[in-house]
């Protein structure tokens, strides 16, 4: 049973290949990040670790910026970091939407109207500016604070989405075929919606995190995010601090920018591959 799950996995993405690319492309940063750790040490990424603004050598082979960390070391470092934010937020905020979202479109009525409104009143707010707002407010965050900030303005369009697909579902024949036999509310909306909404979940899921991480490296590259820790943003922020574009210090900012481009061209593709899976008009094949 096993292999065959696998093998029919193993078809089904043979014939998405914009999934396999998406994939592979997170993966790679994912690795860059957790692997590079294993030969460069974390002091490298410190204040005071090398020489200062010494370019690309075969003793640091992206240099070092104007405080004598190591490029490489401090972009291994940070590549966790951002994913790390992009990830909590992205999956809290896509959870609290999609909560939100299956009892407005199954429950309609009273409750669908109260969420509505919610919603519409919060979308029209601008996110960039409620989380400068909040984070020069709250000051020195930590990435798990970071993280919260974020989600807490990123459930609205998960919420809006789901409920837009639970109002296409809920009237299908098989849910009123479980209603007749007698299954409760809980049971419909765990056994019967929420199966076929995974795909969907997912697609908005990448895009949350992909939302989640470009707020986080905007905030940092602010001076207004997590100060602590390595971070793609707080190289841009030192970068930009020092002058780095005007210096011509290329191999300060040219290499998170490079991790970026991959990781969100990877993120794009991986969207795009489970968004032909969770839309039936883009598939060519069942």
């Amino acid at each position: 049973m096993i292999a065959r799950n696998g093998n029919e996995f193993l078809r089904a993405l043979g014939r998405n290949p914009l999934l396999v690319a998406g994939i592979t492309l997170v993966t790679l940063v994912s690795l860059f990040g957790l692997v590079g750790r294993l030969f460069v040490p974390v002091e490298m990424s410190e204040v005071g670790a090398a020489r200062p603004a010494k370019p690309p050598s075969a003793e640091h082979l992206l240099g070092t910026d104007q405080q004598g960390r190591d490029v490489l070391a401090d972009i291994i470092y940070g590549t966790p970091t951002s994913l790390e934010i992009g990830v909590i937020a992205g999956v809290i905020g896509v959870t609290v939407g999609a909560l939100m979202g299956l009892i407005a479109g199954y429950a309609g009525g009273i409750v669908d109207a109260v969420i509505q409104i919610v919603v519409d009143i919060l979308l029209t707010i601008p996110s960039l500016m409620i989380l400068i707002i909040v984070a020069s407010m709250l000051g020195a965050v930590s990435v798990e604070a970071m993280a919260l900030i974020i989600a807490a303005l990123a459930w609205m369009w998960p919420a809006r989405a789901v409920r837009a697909q639970v109002l296409t579902v809920r009237e299908r024949m098989y849910i009123q075929l479980a209603r007749f036999n007698g299954a409760s509310d809980l049971k419909i909306i765990i056994g019967e919606l929420l199966p076929n909404l995974m795909p969907y979940l997912a697609a908005n899921l990448v895009g949350a995190i992909s939302g989640a991480i470009l707020a986080s490296v905007g905030l940092s590259t602010l001076g207004l995010g997590p100060m602590t820790r390595p971070s793609l943003g707080l190289t841009f922020y030192w970068a930009i601090t020092y002058g780095a574009l005007i210096r011509q210090m290329w191999w300060w900012f040219m290499p998170p920018i490079v991790i970026i481009v991959i990781l969100f061209l990877g993120l794009f593709l991986l969207s795009q591959g489970l968004d032909a899976i969770a839309n039936p008009r883009l598939q060519t094949k069942v």
